[in-house]
């Protein structure tokens, strides 16, 4: 069942099956280049198996992204993942947007897509008043997209060992509309003839000079 799409992607959680094609994200040694190491097949499928757990226990997790099929609506293909992970930095818990892409799809806005949808379904379902993405600093397009999502770099932190900056966006009281892709919310009680869109506003963070200085 799907939890969200937008109008070019699905996402739903994962199955035992998605992993040949999650496997052509996470065992590429470019996509990956910022982990410690490409993942294998049996890593592969323990990442599917944790997500399921954390469905169960956080209800929420990195969910299967599908692309849309235009010409057949009933098969779309899985090229990735995108979600919500509860996460501890720094003694505090919260939740994280995290995508993976399939390589060759990158530069079409997908992730971006996906990330924004996430970053809505968040703030409408969950009780949450701040998100975050946890990414290294010199992986750039990362980056980007949680820039493009509407967050800002809040702070560093030494993160597994390395250098992250945390990008952060908070969930505004009142006021703004997003810009950005509309996102429908798939609940089976409720109609689908609209798309919802949370209130946030981008927090008033002064980015830092991520790359002239070191994590302490």
């Amino acid at each position: 069942m799907p939890i969200l799409q937008t109008s070019r992607l699905v996402l739903r959680e994962f199955t035992p099956d998605d992993a040949h094609d999650l496997a052509r994200v996470l065992c590429d040694q470019e996509t990956m280049r910022y982990y410690p190491a490409p993942y294998d097949r049996a890593g592969v499928e323990q990442w599917i198996a944790r997500n399921r757990r954390r469905y169960q226990d956080d209800g929420v997790g990195l969910w299967a992204m599908e692309l849309k099929n235009p010409q057949d609506p009933e098969l779309h293909i899985a090229i990735g993942d995108c979600g919500i992970v509860l996460q501890e930095v720094e003694g505090e818990r919260l939740y994280e947007i995290g995508y993976h892409l399939r390589r060759d799809l990158w530069g079409q806005g997908l992730s971006t897509e996906a990330a924004i949808a996430c970053r809505d379904w968040a703030f409408e379902n969950l009780n949450a008043t701040r998100l975050i993405s946890l990414i290294r600093p010199e992986n750039l397009p990362s980056c980007r997209v949680a820039e493009r999502a509407g967050m800002t770099v809040w702070k560093e932190v030494n993160w597994r060992g390395f250098c992250h900056c945390v990008y952060s966006i908070e969930k505004a009281p009142v006021g703004l509309t997003n810009d950005g892709f509309p996102v429908r919310i798939c609940h089976p009680e409720r109609s689908e003839e609209s798309a919802v869109r949370s209130k946030m506003q981008i927090p008033r963070f002064a980015r830092d000079e991520i790359h002239n200085k070191e994590c302490r």
